[in-house]
């Protein structure tokens, strides 16, 4: 593999700049961060962080949650900042000349400013590739003009930009290291003051505003059906933020015969292993709910104007979006977008999972060979490909996935 610039390491400390955009790219960039430093202790990390990633010693020119944005037509709205801080800290990496640039997830506003910060001279690498295999496949052109490395978390990806000359690394996704293979329920309701014996299921609707106001209320109405259906069970959402708690609250308010929904500040990992199954919005939080080996029915609502345009201009290309599906290549688990994200669905579809066992069983044989097949420790090898990238000292040792 060749390097980028290819050098022994040089007198000053090695350099990094990251733009990481919310909950989990924030999560992704801290691990990161702590592998980097493994392996070259006075590394020094700046850019755009979370608090996990500042918490990691990354110095935060911006919050990850300024780029928190979902949608096409709602990236519109918050263009005129968004491009305000894409040009500012277009800058501000090229006066300040890092050894490498890493953007983590958030593609949309990474690769214009990884294209900016490659014409300065300083190597790029995109952290977590977008789904351009999926919709819009004629980003890759403007991946590889932009990027030097694709950093890849899931297997399938590398073998699409290899058709297209990009290079790019499979990694392996850093959650399949950080979960255990088997989750242990009895520890997570102890830790969480659960009742040990009441099933429960749990609804994630979301990190992101937007997603948290359009599906809080179909996911409080299915919890009403299926504590109609079934009186014993009882429901934990774990909620992202303070605002994401507020937001939640204010959109269940009117749905009738809503069950009480026991809130968590965070911890939507005990709450998957606590719960028996799952609601959840579409996003890294299936990958979650499968690593723990948890049933689950799938959400996905954008903006009317979005899924106007995803579903006529001809965008997508795949037929599922939910990331244990993609990964299977099948439907694994259900999934319904948009209109059909209503609460009577989603509790049929929650219930029909449950009350099937041999099924629950094959889904969670199939879960743990995936689990199994992500679980390569991604931030070191992350952390490697970079160093890899840029020529950085000597390669130390493969090192076995945790």
């Amino acid at each position: 593999m060749s390097a980028v610039g290819a050098r022994t390491a040089p007198a000053r400390p090695l350099s990094v700049g990251l733009v990481a955009g919310e909950h989990s790219g924030d999560t992704l960039g801290a691990a990161l961060i702590a592998a980097l430093r493994a392996r070259v202790p006075q590394v020094r990390c700046f850019g755009v962080a979370g608090p996990k990633m500042v918490a990691a010693g990354c110095e935060s020119w911006a919050g990850a949650e300024e780029l928190a944005v979902m949608g096409l037509t709602e990236v519109i709205m918050h263009l005129p900042r968004l491009l305000r801080l894409r040009a500012t800290l277009a800058r501000r990496f090229t006066a300040e000349r890092p050894d490498v640039f890493v953007g983590i997830d958030s593609p949309e506003f990474n690769l214009a400013l990884a294209r900016r910060v490659h014409e300065a001279g300083i190597p790029t690498v995109q952290y977590v590739s977008p789904q351009v295999w999926a919709w819009r496949q004629g980003r890759v052109r403007t991946i590889g003009r932009s990027c030097d490395l694709v950093l890849c978390l899931l297997p399938f990806e590398t073998e699409f930009y290899a058709r297209h000359g990009v290079r790019a690394e499979f990694v392996g996704h850093p959650l399949a290291d950080e979960i255990p293979l088997l989750a242990d329920r009895d520890a997570a309701r102890r830790a969480l003051g659960l009742d040990r014996d009441a099933p429960y299921v749990a609804l994630l609707p979301g990190s992101r505003l937007g997603e948290v106001s359009r599906l809080a209320a179909p996911f409080a109405a299915a919890a009403a059906r299926i504590a109609a259906a079934r009186p014993a069970y009882r429901f934990i959402a774990p909620m992202a933020s303070a605002r994401a708690r507020e937001v939640f609250l204010q959109q269940i308010a009117g749905v009738a015969g809503a069950p009480g929904i026991h809130l968590l500040d965070g911890q939507a990992q005990p709450a998957l292993a606590a719960a028996d199954a799952a609601i959840v919005a579409s996003g890294t939080a299936t990958l979650e709910t499968l690593l723990t080996g948890r049933p689950m029915v799938v959400a996905y609502r954008v903006s009317a104007a979005t899924a106007f345009l995803l579903r006529t201009v001809g965008l997508v290309k795949v037929p599922y979006f939910s990331q244990p599906n993609l990964l299977a290549g099948r439907r694994l688990v259900p999934e319904f977008f948009q209109q059909a994200v209503r609460g009577e669905a989603l509790a049929a579809a929650l219930l029909a999972e449950l009350e099937d066992p041999q099924h629950v069983r094959e889904l969670q044989g199939e879960f743990a060979q995936i689990h199994q097949l992500l679980r390569r420790g991604g931030a070191g090898r992350a952390a490697q490909a970079i160093l890899d990238l840029i020529g950085y000292g000597a390669r130390p040792a493969a090192q076995p996935a945790s």
